[in-house]
């Protein structure tokens, strides 16, 4: 009887063995005024990149880099580039709490682009354009943040989304539109829309 045939039953093939044997190797240079953050953060950012995405991880102190490799543990590939995304966060100033859903979901993206990107404003210009996606107390980077499901870094005149694509484009045209003058009142009745039709979404 053909169903008595025993089917060969193979383990699956770990992410050394995938890529021939080799290990693969990354490293993440930590500019000058993330280190201390990354300092007393460290076992938060150790611990999901060695139990969760079993990667080897160390931070070598004279080159200030955090170092990343595969292991004969790492199930999976893409695994180093998830952990090497991870790390790139934090350095770009997301939480750690935060940045862990880089490792856990596949979805999630990050987008950098600069004030002078979208308007070439200098000197109280640019401060000005700064505190408008700020808000009073951080209320309307928090406003555009829930909205549109996003997180938001502003790094002097850079800004850093971390969100899935289509939210990080949402949050983007708000910044713009602050960026480009639009009063915070009009941009936050814009969000409410936005906010409304993601909740009939799921």
């Amino acid at each position: 009887d053909p169903d008595d045939v025993l089917k060969p039953a193979f383990p699956a093939l770990s992410a050394t063995e995938m890529a021939g044997g080799k290990v693969s190797f990354r490293r993440v240079p930590i500019p000058a005024n993330r280190y201390t953050p990354l300092k007393e953060s460290w076992m938060s950012i150790y611990e999901p990149l060695v139990s969760h995405m079993k990667l080897a991880a160390r931070m070598n102190l004279k080159t200030r880099c955090v170092e990343l490799k595969t292991t004969d543990e790492t199930e999976d590939l893409g695994s180093l580039q998830k952990g090497v995304d991870f790390v790139r966060a934090f350095v770009l100033g997301f939480e750690v709490r935060d940045t862990v859903a880089l490792l856990r979901l596949d979805d999630l993206y990050i987008d950098s682009f600069e004030i002078n990107d979208v308007k070439l404003l200098k000197g109280d210009h640019l401060s000005r354009a700064i505190g408008r996606i700020a808000g009073k107390d951080g209320k309307t980077k928090f406003a555009i943040e829930n909205s549109t499901k996003t997180r938001i870094v502003l790094a002097d005149s850079k800004i850093h989304i971390l969100g899935s694509f289509s939210n990080i484009k949402l949050a983007r045209d708000a910044i713009v539109s602050l960026i480009l003058g639009s009063p915070p009142g009009k941009v936050y009745t814009k969000l409410r829309t936005v906010a409304s039709r993601l909740k009939e979404r799921f």
